[in-house]
């Protein structure tokens, strides 16, 4: 009698290396991680567009925390908060998706913080300066900082702080899957940040520039761990 020996591949059960199978198919986790990928590019475009539409608003010299100032900055507050609940809940699709491999406990925990820290920045509003809103002297923002102001500053400075921790985390995890690129970019897309946040004493483009990119970054991680399984 010949006995047929029944393995996990028979049955499509093989899997990746740093993953369990089907995890980005559990209801909802596609969803999440769409969330969290939608808000950077929300809230850099609704910056832009009101960086060209407020009187007063210059992209050399002022950052876009500060068009929560004015009578419409009741919009930049909304995009504030609505940025940081899609980010909160990316961060809830990221730790599904990962689903107990290389760096599924940390990297969601520290995007949940840089979500929470839009949060914040949304309650504790930027000072005014550098000519915006206008009327206000064009001395830069930090030469009389407010307490507000501080706790604005320290909530990006600890939210991106996060972010760029959470992409070393990730790093690891496309490493242990043979993502090389991805790996790589992980490792390399923090430095340039934090190399953006370092020139932004004397060049708020930098600024700028580097939260852009931490923003971005994490829409392109969010949208691979989305369609990986698909």
């Amino acid at each position: 009698m010949t006995q047929t020996i029944t393995t996990p591949a028979a049955f499509g059960a093989v899997r990746r290396p740093g993953t369990r199978a089907g995890a980005v198919r559990r209801p909802g986790t596609r969803a999440l991680l769409a969330a969290g990928g939608a808000a950077g590019p929300l809230f850099l475009g609704a910056g832009v567009v009101q960086g060209f539409c407020r009187d007063g608003f210059d992209f050399t010299r002022n950052a876009i925390s500060q068009l929560s100032l004015g009578d419409l900055g009741w919009i930049q507050v909304t995009s504030f908060l609505l940025t940081g609940a899609l980010i909160i809940a990316g961060a809830t699709g990221l730790r599904r998706a990962l689903d107990g491999a290389v760096g599924s406990r940390w990297a969601p925990r520290l995007v949940r913080v840089f979500g929470g820290s839009f949060l914040v920045a949304a309650v504790f509003k930027a000072d005014p300066g550098a000519g915006f809103p206008v009327g206000t002297p064009n001395a830069p923002t930090a030469a009389s900082l407010s307490w507000h102001g501080g706790v604005h500053m320290l909530s990006g400075m600890v939210g991106y702080l996060a972010l760029c921790a959470a992409f070393f985390v990730l790093a690891r995890h496309f490493a242990a899957r043979g993502e090389r690129g991805w790996a790589w970019a992980c490792r390399l897309v923090p430095v340039a940040v934090l190399a953006g946040f370092a020139a932004s004493a004397s060049a708020v483009p930098a600024f700028t520039a580097g939260a852009g990119l931490g923003l971005l970054w994490l829409t392109a991680v969010t949208t691979r761990l989305a369609t990986r399984n698909q």
